[in-house]
């Protein structure tokens, strides 16, 4: 009898032990199946994610190469309207940040409709930029030899922004040594952007404050008098005070100046230190920055546009996702 309870026992305590172990087994596999319907669902998820990120970009690419050209319409035109340019003129517009939808509405068939609401979402800005509005490094080392007139003009920028002349004559000594031809052992390249001034030794501090004033173009340029900002009137024309910069400044806002001749009359004695070939009232190079912000993904580009006549021509272009607040329309300027 004993033994017979004994075998019992031993069958129910077996039995929870297959029940357990059944248990056991059946959590394991659940956990297991969750485990593989979430991996499958971020796969999903992933790849739903980089298909969007594509499609977006894609986007991107066309409506800003769709800007591009009707930056270069713009110019165009303009080139037609007369020799002169100034900061009245349609090109010197910015375009602020508007739906894209409030520009296909304008469009001759009426609206368009994009899928999943595109034009909704999506944000268009820009701006065209008078280069020679600036002072141009390229001008100031030609073959080689660094020029005294363009050094003074740079020093006299320096003096008008306070920053340190030392570091004028640091920089400006590795830009010869660069354009040498051959060049020097270890010398630096030959900066083709703007940024790439720091090769050279100019600091970012520098960099910041020079920016709006100074560029980098393939050809040595004159100045255009009637785009150029107060303290580059002020750098360029060696007979110019700063409160007499600042005249210049209002007088072309009125009426812009017309001819280098034109600027002689009206500005008097102030005016005897132009000249024909440092200075100018047109303009050959600009800078065209478009930038396109959607949901997943703001782009900027930029370029430099060059305007040979009535033809308006991309030298470069660049495009890169954009880092900071909407509506910063250049990785150089100042912080939005």
């Amino acid at each position: 009898m004993t033994h017979h309870v004994h075998l019992r026992h031993q069958q129910g305590i077996a039995s929870r032990h297959q029940q357990g172990a059944a248990l056991l087994m059946a959590l394991l596999t659940i956990s297991l199946i969750a485990v593989l319907a979430s991996a499958a669902l971020w796969q999903q998820w992933r790849t739903l994610s980089v298909e969007t990120a594509e499609r977006d970009a894609q986007q991107a690419h066309w409506l800003l190469a769709g800007a591009q050209d009707w930056a270069r319409v713009v110019l165009r035109e303009d080139a037609r309207a007369g020799s002169t340019d100034h900061l009245a003129e349609p090109w010197a517009t910015t375009l602020r940040e508007a739906r894209l939808s409030s520009f296909l509405a304008a469009t001759p068939g009426g609206t368009l409709n994009l899928s999943d609401g595109l034009a909704e979402q999506v944000f268009l800005s820009g701006r065209i930029t008078d280069l020679q509005s600036r002072l141009n490094v390229n001008s100031l080392v030609v073959q080689g030899q660094l020029q005294a007139l363009e050094y003074q003009s740079f020093e006299r920028l320096y003096q008008a922004l306070g920053l340190p002349p030392a570091e004028l004559s640091q920089w400006s000594a590795a830009l010869v040594a660069a354009q040498q031809t051959p060049p020097k052992p270890q010398a630096p390249l030959p900066p083709q952007r703007l940024e790439q001034l720091s090769w050279l030794g100019l600091s970012a501090k520098s960099l910041a404050r020079l920016s709006p004033h100074i560029t980098v173009l393939p050809n040595v340029t004159p100045v255009n008098l009637n785009t150029a900002s107060a303290a580059v009137l002020f750098a360029s024309v060696p007979s110019l005070t700063q409160a007499q910069a600042q005249t210049w400044v209002r007088e072309r806002s009125q009426h812009p100046f017309e001819s280098l001749e034109d600027v002689r009359t009206r500005m008097g004695p102030a005016a005897r230190g132009l000249s024909d070939t440092r200075h100018s009232v047109g303009t050959r190079y600009f800078e065209v920055v478009g930038q396109l912000r959607q949901p997943q993904v703001t782009v900027l580009e930029r370029s430099l546009v060059v305007r040979d006549g009535t033809e308006a021509k991309t030298i470069w272009r660049e495009r890169r996702a954009l880092k900071g607040e909407p509506g910063c329309l250049s990785t150089i300027d100042p912080p939005c």
